[in-house]
């Protein structure tokens, strides 16, 4: 989506996007296996991109000029289609549009409140949307933050994240049709399976940022690292970095390593980019730490401090960042401040497009 607050369509404008839907609905249709459910996800998506109030299945349907909602359900419920061939041909559509070599993926999880217990993956658990333990779905996606041709971001990927709970129940699973191939896996795994089918398909990104879910994840730091992706991964403040000094080393929480290591005039004033009562602005540290094995790659520990309590520890944020040598301080307060561009993105998709009003409790579906 476009990274703007108000925009008032022309006619003409309207006219394109409407030419565009039918192009994406042309290229996805042959995803399903029968002329009827074709035929209606394109009313499915135009009842999604429509003005009604709520985007459940009577509404879509009402939109579509049908009596009941049976067919929109049974679209999302029970129609044979492939949703990842969908996923696919949705990030080849973004890599022809919107293609960035300085492009920033963005990584985070929501959740999806739920009542009732059949529902794929949904079980008791925290859930930052609510803020508290909460019968939920959790998914994690992946948006893609591009300033090229005009500052856009859009989500690319999903995964459903399946308690580990989940992982040994087969009826349960059986019931919510979650194939016997899906495993148990944390969400930086899925991260990580996302980033990797995002790369595969070709889509350019220059950085990756997330929050402390997978900042704080080893395994996926060194596959990124493995890979020589660059990144700024939040930590959290009992999170442990390698602070060199002289010969050695000391492996310190990062609380501990900002106490020790950053003297009053290393902090420096930066925007980390333009918000709705203008430039987010902090105060900026960097520590640098030991070298990774990479050649030509440096890693260092960015510090946030809030301009309006600067003397207090608690305040700060923290983030770990592996990029090429010489990268500049603006550069990664830049990349850190265009983590809120997915929270916006996913914002943006419950209030416009309906994604936490889906009414199917199968995987696919889903």
């Amino acid at each position: 989506m476009p990274a703007t607050t108000s925009y008032e369509p022309t006619p003409v404008a309207v006219e394109e996007w409407a030419g565009e839907l039918e192009a994406l609905h042309t290229r996805m249709a042959p995803r399903f296996e029968r002329a009827e459910p074709r035929r209606r996800a394109l009313a499915y998506l135009k009842g999604l991109l429509s003005h009604t109030e709520r985007k459940n299945g009577w509404q879509r349907a009402e939109e579509a000029g049908e009596h009941t909602p049976d067919g929109m359900q049974r679209l999302v419920n029970a129609a044979r289609w492939d949703p990842d061939a969908v996923r696919d041909d949705r990030v080849a559509y973004v890599r022809e549009h919107l293609a960035d070599p300085g492009a920033i993926l963005v990584i985070d999880e929501t959740g999806f409140l739920k009542k009732g217990t059949k529902s794929a993956g949904v079980q008791r658990q925290y859930s930052g949307t609510a803020g508290k333990r909460e019968n939920c779905q959790i998914g994690v996606f992946v948006a893609y933050s591009s300033l090229v041709p005009a500052p856009t971001h859009v989500l690319v990927d999903r995964e459903l994240y399946l308690p580990q709970e989940w992982a040994g129940e087969q009826p349960r699973r059986q019931e919510a049709g979650v194939p016997a191939a899906v495993p148990f896996a944390t969400q930086p795994e899925l991260a990580r399976r996302m980033l990797a089918r995002v790369g595969a398909a070709g889509l350019p990104a220059a950085w990756v940022t997330a929050d402390t879910v997978y900042g704080g994840s080893g395994p996926l730091r060194a596959w990124l690292e493995g890979r020589q992706q660059p990144y700024v991964l939040a930590l959290a403040s009992n999170d442990g970095v390698d602070l060199p000094c002289r010969s050695t080393h000391y492996h310190l929480p990062v609380e501990q390593s900002a106490r020790h290591a950053v003297a009053p005039a290393q902090w420096q004033r930066r925007s980390a980019g333009d918000g709705a009562k203008g430039p987010r602005l902090y105060d900026w540290a960097l520590v640098r730490l030991l070298p990774p094995p990479q050649p030509g790659f440096e890693q260092a520990l960015l510090i946030r401090r809030p301009l309006d309590a600067p003397e207090d520890p608690k305040k700060l944020a923290y983030y770990l960042t592996f990029a090429p040598s010489g990268t500049l301080l603006e550069t990664l307060v830049a990349v850190a401040g265009r983590r809120w561009t997915i929270e916006e993105s996913l914002a943006a998709a419950k209030g416009e497009v309906g994604l936490d009003q889906y009414e199917v409790r199968r995987y696919q579906g889903w």
